[in-house]
């Protein structure tokens, strides 16, 4: 039995892993990252359009700041975000994406001047400030009020990942490549790392650490189309739900991207209509202004799928081999700009359909993007459930997003909870709580249990094709569990992965029964983990009874904060259970410095909670009371909602902008 010590296990090589790896690291802890690919080859370098934070250098973004980003980031969860961990994030975005720059990010910046950009369709001329002049620069983008979602052309993930890597070479971080974890090693309420498959050898490790953190990303992979790399399965929140412990938060709440390339189903970014470019229909009728006058095709994300979907369930959409599609126009941006801001683009574009974007319109549908659910943690990133767990990123639902993500906050997510993470794994090292006192009998325990899982699934004839198996699995959650949902399809959805779900315990590995580099085997128990996965997404569709952010429910219309505005909080207890385990968690109104309220879409349907006009004139008469006594605005969004106690000290200090005196 081969094991290895490290102080911090990181399962998860992109944004988040390495940004926690470096932390701990220059904190003087030993870590290890655990990746199935190269860090640089992670899908974190997939992000195109932007890193929100509220830097307010150029014209368009003058004014914003803090409150602004925490705004827009609560209305854009639909009120599923937990308020403090968004203050938390917009206080801290700004020095991560300055720290970032001084790793050698190479954003793009404000050049003094006059400057041409299409807003509205419209040709504007915008004037940026000589005192701006080189510094880092934003683009708009959905759900936003101010221009702050800052990028390096469109290969934003790109760079910062890149620069990540390279950070962590530099600190000299232990980067273990090709290798999977597959299950956590626990004993008496404490993680106490994973039992990882080597994916070239098939040989079995046990990673033994104090701290464990999980950083693999989201499960996208569990729908036949997806914006998401093939290595987002979901892995990572499924062995915490193995675990029976750990808890997954939010399953339920999926977010399609607008404007998906079809029908690979490849992401052509936010940026572009941040840029400028128009969704068209198939007359050429720019339909978005008819659906929402005010923020037109920059609406939330959830909203603009939605919309598009209702179109073209009106006959408007482009009739192809692949399924109705719409079109998205950035001709509009000109050559120059499309290469400069959106060469990324314009490479998807030509290589997957052979088409210059410059020139032609690009067929576009929304398709699953992002998870806004999974590992349920505290405000430290810890689980809340399992001690000495820890994860970040979407693969964590920290509860940064609710029920739906405003584009750019997701890249900024992954190295702000990276860093806030990284010292409260520090403190929790430095602490005698931390100790290891796990048995190397448990660990053989462990070991044992994922080889005979292995054994079976290699000795197993007249089995079931895992591949199979997952194509339905696939295909019931894009057809049944969608941009729209209904009961009738969400108790389908569910009867039938729970079928799914007994079948894949009979998974024979069809082929080839090499235990080395054997992808067949790979995916059979892969599958068996995504199943379970879809089956906390699907029964927590079900069960919600309301429509709130990307969780539209055709049935339930109405965002019902009488009833739940909640959590769904998931788990496993038992191996043998058909089903797993749904409780909810309150979201609590008093606790909030922004009640609920209305998003500003369409026809404002909330079922209203007795204790928000309350808890608002609280906030009001607070609010008030302060201004009149001469308070700064970071006494006031302090005193309204303290957070500042709970951010590492390092972090507490005040952001400055140009023209605010502070």
């Amino acid at each position: 039995m081969q094991v290895i010590y490290t102080d911090v296990l990181i399962i998860g090589g992109g944004l988040a892993g390495l940004r926690v790896a470096t932390g701990v690291k220059e904190r003087g802890h030993d870590a290890v990252v655990l990746t199935l690919v190269p860090p640089k080859r992670s899908h974190s370098s997939a992000a195109q359009g932007g890193m929100q934070a509220s830097l307010a250098n150029s014209k368009m973004g003058e004014g914003d700041n803090e409150d602004v980003h925490f705004s827009d980031t609560i209305k854009g969860s639909d009120w599923g975000a937990d308020q403090m961990v968004a203050r938390m994030f917009t206080h801290c975005a700004p020095k991560a994406i300055r720290e970032l720059a001084h790793w050698g990010v190479p954003w793009s910046r404000v050049q003094k001047g006059d400057r041409t950009a299409i807003i509205n369709a419209k040709k504007v001329t915008i004037s940026e400030k000589e005192e701006a002049h080189g510094l880092i620069t934003a683009r708009d983008f959905g759900g936003t009020k101010k221009w702050r979602t800052c990028y390096t052309s469109d290969g934003t993930g790109h760079s910062m990942l890149y620069a990540m890597d390279n950070k962590a070479h530099e600190d000299k971080v232990e980067i273990h490549e090709r290798l999977e974890a597959i299950s956590l090693i626990h004993e008496n309420g404490r993680c106490y790392g994973a039992v990882a498959r080597n994916l070239m050898s098939g040989e079995l490790v046990a990673y033994i650490s104090k701290a464990t953190t999980i950083a693999t990303g989201g499960y996208g992979r569990i729908y036949s189309v997806s914006t998401n790399a093939v290595i987002c399965e979901g892995i990572g929140q499924a062995i915490a739900l193995e675990t029976g412990v750990a808890t997954l938060g939010n399953m339920e709440a999926i977010q399609f991207h607008p404007t998906a390339i079809v029908p690979v189903g490849i992401l052509t970014t936010e940026g572009c209509r941040g840029d400028g470019g128009v969704l068209l229909d198939k007359d050429g009728y720019r339909f978005m202004p008819d659906y929402e006058p005010e923020k037109k095709e920059l609406a939330s994300r959830d909203v603009v799928s939605r919309r598009m979907t209702e179109h073209m369930r009106k006959g408007k959409g482009v009739k192809s081999r692949y399924g109705d599609h719409l079109w998205l126009d950035i001709t509009i941006l000109g050559r120059e700009h499309i290469e400069k801001n959106l060469r990324e683009v314009k490479e998807i574009c030509e290589n997957f359909l052979g088409i210059d974007p410059a020139k032609e319109w690009i067929p576009v549908r929304p398709t699953q993007h992002y998870s806004m659910g999974g590992i349920r943690t505290k405000y430290t990133g810890e689980s809340q459930t399992l001690k000495g767990l820890y994860s970040c990123g979407e693969a964590a639902c920290w509860d940064l997003h609710g029920f739906n993500r405003l584009g750019g906050n997701s890249v900024s997510e992954t190295v702000v909870s990276g860093m806030l993470v990284a010292e409260h794994i520090s403190d929790y090292l430095e602490s005698a709580e931390s100790h290891l006192t796990i048995h190397t009998s448990n660990i053989e325990k462990f070991m044992k249990i994922e080889q005979d899982k292995i054994d079976v699934l290699l000795a197993k004839e007249n089995g079931e094709d895992a591949y199979k198996l997952r194509r339905s699995m696939e295909k019931i959650m894009m057809d049944d569990v969608g941009i729209f949902r209904n009961g009738e399809d969400l108790q389908k959805a569910v009867d039938e992965l729970q079928e799914l779900h007994q079948r894949a315990k009979n998974i024979e590995v069809f082929r080839s029964k090499s235990r080395a580099a054997n992808p067949a085997l790979v995916n059979a128990y892969r599958t068996q983990k995504m199943i379970k996965v879809a089956l906390t997404v699907a029964l927590g569709a079900l069960l919600r009874t309301e429509s709130r952010g990307a969780h539209s429910r055709e049935d339930f219309p109405e965002r019902d904060d009488a009833n739940w505005l909640k959590r769904s909080i998931t788990s496993w207890p038992n191996e043998d259970d058909a089903l797993p385990t749904m409780r909810y968690e309150e979201i609590d109104i008093n606790s909030m410095e922004m009640p609920p309220g209305f998003r500003g879409y369409g026809k404002d349907l909330t079922l209203h909670n007795e204790l928000t006009p309350m808890r608002q004139s609280t906030v009001d008469v607070i609010r008030e009371e302060l201004e009149a006594q001469g308070k700064t605005r970071f006494e006031i969004q302090n005193a309204l909602m303290p957070f500042i106690d709970k951010l590492p000290k390092k972090y507490q200090g005040i952001n400055e902008r140009l023209g605010e005196n502070v």
